[in-house]
């Protein structure tokens, strides 16, 4: 019997022959993957989350990568800060979406992490899918959507699911290496002023050291 580690193993193996032309097409069932599949995948797990929020129930979908700039993406970010879906973005460099405008993206908060080291993880989470989070290669451009190969992927474990579930927590917490993304455009530093400074490059550093 196949474990999830072998099955994702499995559906590399084919996407590796899907891509490069060694064998038949199969249709993968764990991974998302560019130019096929992600993009589309992307946006139904999104309007999971907008039909949890019409229906009245809590939703949230929060983002870390790299850059935001693919309009289909954008738009259906908009929708669900629309529906009432709370969105969190950490997007460490450019950032087409703008938040916070009234009536459009009330619902969305966008930070950028600046520290000590150079942030390169993907993580896609989105509440009403059991929770569902996907790690990733690619961001939100069309580069990496339509015109790269790009893989994300599953967690299936509960425990690693809170554990990243905590990580992604401990970068919206930050108050002190945050720069936060306002409807104009302009980023401000956020600042600990009268309370704890919280930085998530040392937390994460600190409880992995030990």
């Amino acid at each position: 019997m196949l474990t999830d580690d072998d099955d994702i193993c499995a559906d590399v193996h084919r996407v590796f022959q899907q891509l490069t032309g060694m064998g038949k097409a199969s249709k993968l069932h764990a991974l998302m993957h560019a130019p096929f599949t992600l993009q589309k995948n992307l946006l139904a797990l999104m309007d999971k989350e907008i039909a949890a929020a019409k229906a009245g129930k809590p939703a949230h979908i929060i983002i870390k990568i790299n850059g935001l700039t693919e309009p289909k993406m954008i738009r259906a970010l908009y929708r669900a800060s629309q529906a009432g879906v709370k969105v969190d973005l950490i997007v460490r460099s450019v950032c087409c979406l703008r938040p916070r405008l009234p009536g459009v993206s009330d619902n969305i908060r966008v930070i950028s992490i600046v520290g000590r080291f150079l942030e390169h993880t993907r993580v896609y989470y989105f509440q009403n899918s059991d929770p569902q989070i996907y790690c990733a290669s690619a961001d939100l451009m069309e580069r990496n959507l339509l015109h790269r190969v790009e893989v994300a992927f599953p967690i299936f474990h509960m425990k690693q699911i809170k554990r990243i579930r905590a990580e992604l927590d401990t970068y919206l917490n930050d108050n002190t290496q945050a720069w936060e993304l306002d409807a104009h455009g302009q980023y401000h530093r956020l600042t600990p002023k009268h309370r704890q400074p919280k930085t998530a490059q040392q937390q994460l550093l600190e409880k992995l050291s030990n």
